[in-house]
């Protein structure tokens, strides 16, 4: 039992480790995704080879705080919560790191086992990864429309270019959909989309001049 326990309490430790050498494989959304018959476009690029504009526009988008906490911003989730308490749409206050432990090592469905085993793989991944790390996965995993995963599949489904080339428009496009990939289009964009991209774009702005992706962009 003892032996039992302690490769239990290794496993996750074990892939962190792995996935900081070497491109995560399939996540288990891909799989469902695959599986419902969406297909699979996976396209693992490093982070030299993905645009600067769409770190400015991650960020922008879904964590301004990323290079200042260490996985955890703890007043999005105070105002997450104060919003959630007033009714209305559930807002989540889930940062970079999150994100990338749930997409990694985890599957998406939302319960407290897995928030739990959420916050455990974020410590690990800001410790044992770093910030540049935790980028470049996130920027290769996420869901950026059906079957397509992470910036070059993102970039090439929706505009016809590299991940390289993304303009910050571009960028600022593929950040508006990440919350709802499914549901919205990069290109053409709908009215939402649209307002949204140009929102983040502004903001990216205000990431790339204040630096405030420094720990990823030298």
């Amino acid at each position: 039992m003892l032996v039992l326990a302690l490769l239990i309490a290794l496993f996750p430790v074990v892939c962190v480790l792995t996935t900081a050498l070497i491109p995560p494989p399939a996540t288990i959304l891909m799989l469902q995704r695959l599986a419902a018959g969406d297909g699979m476009d996976y396209r693992w690029r490093s982070l030299n080879s993905i645009s600067p504009n769409l770190v400015y526009a991650a960020i922008a988008a879904e964590d301004a705080r990323f290079c200042e906490h260490r996985g955890f911003d703890m007043e999005a989730i105070q105002k997450a919560m104060d919003h959630n308490e007033d009714g209305g749409h559930v807002r989540g206050g889930s940062t970079i790191s999150q994100q990338t432990a749930k997409n990694v090592f985890l599957w998406p469905q939302r319960s407290w086992i897995r928030k739990g085993l959420e916050a455990g793989y974020t410590v690990l991944i800001e410790t044992i990864w770093g910030k540049r790390r935790v980028m470049e996965v996130y920027l290769n995993v996420a869901e950026m429309g059906p079957g397509v995963y992470g910036a070059e599949a993102g970039a090439r489904h929706w505009f016809g270019v590299s991940a390289a080339d993304l303009t910050p428009q571009q960028a600022a496009r593929l950040a508006a959909i990440l919350p709802s990939p499914r549901r919205y289009k990069a290109a053409p964009p709908g009215p939402y989309v649209r307002r949204r991209a140009n929102r983040i774009q502004a903001n990216a702005r205000v990431v790339r001049n204040g630096g405030l992706a420094s720990c990823v962009i030298d």
